[in-house]
């Protein structure tokens, strides 16, 4: 999967959405960030990287976006949006 790609359909019946955060700096970032997107409904996996500010997710479903925010927003960064 490429960074281009908003949103991809995983053959086990999975999606994984690739998202853009402002702000993570340090692991504790990436932690923070991973913690409170892994907490939505459905979430199976997460992957935040500092360096690039993107946020991996797999997900049973495509997730709401104001959700993603929301989680994003409570660790206390901002989603700038779909990577």
């Amino acid at each position: 999967m490429t960074a281009q790609t908003d949103i991809q359909s995983d053959t086990a019946g999975t999606v994984t959405t690739v998202y853009k955060v402002s702000g993570m700096s340090c692991g504790h970032c990436e932690g923070s960030v991973s913690a409170e997107i892994s907490a939505l409904p459905g979430v199976s996996s997460v992957k935040a990287v500092a360096s690039t500010g993107e946020v991996t997710v797999v997900s049973a479903a495509p997730l709401e976006e104001e959700a993603v925010r929301a989680a994003v927003d409570e660790a206390g960064f901002e989603l700038v949006g779909r990577a």
